[in-house]
């Protein structure tokens, strides 16, 4: 059996569930961190496409289609690319983020391990291309 036959089976229901339920939360907290310092939109709307393109070909289809996260998954999904704006703005809300909590923290290593975490996201956003016209 090839691989190609492989892909082309269909999940099992409850994986489809699951990766749908997936989808349903990843979406939630992208949107939540469109307001919430250090919250990785992006991520997790790209986090989202993946599962719903898995999941729910109806989900799938209205995130692509979506007024603020379409633009972004075609990106992702045609060039692997995120755009600078979404970057920019991935930045600097992670940066407000790290202020604050080594502002309001009382566990130093607990600011340190979140801030490396959030270094390393921002490293991996950097790294992928931006889409073409950019």
């Amino acid at each position: 059996m090839d691989d190609s036959s492989k892909s082309a089976r269909p999940l099992p229901a409850v994986a489809r569930y699951l990766l749908l339920v997936f989808a349903v939360v990843c979406v939630a907290l992208g949107v939540i961190g469109i307001f919430i310092p250090g919250l990785p939109t992006t991520v997790f709307i790209l986090m989202a496409g993946w599962a719903a393109a898995r999941s729910s070909p109806r989900f799938h289809r209205w995130l692509e289609n979506h007024r603020l996260f379409g633009q972004m998954l075609r990106d992702w999904r045609r060039h692997g690319a995120v755009s600078r704006r979404s970057k920019v703005a991935a930045t600097v809300m992670m940066a407000a983020c790290a202020v604050i909590l080594f502002l309001t923290s009382t566990r130093m290593w607990l600011a340190e391990t979140i801030t490396a975490v959030m270094a390393l996201v921002l490293m991996w956003l950097w790294l992928r291309p931006e889409p073409p016209g950019n």
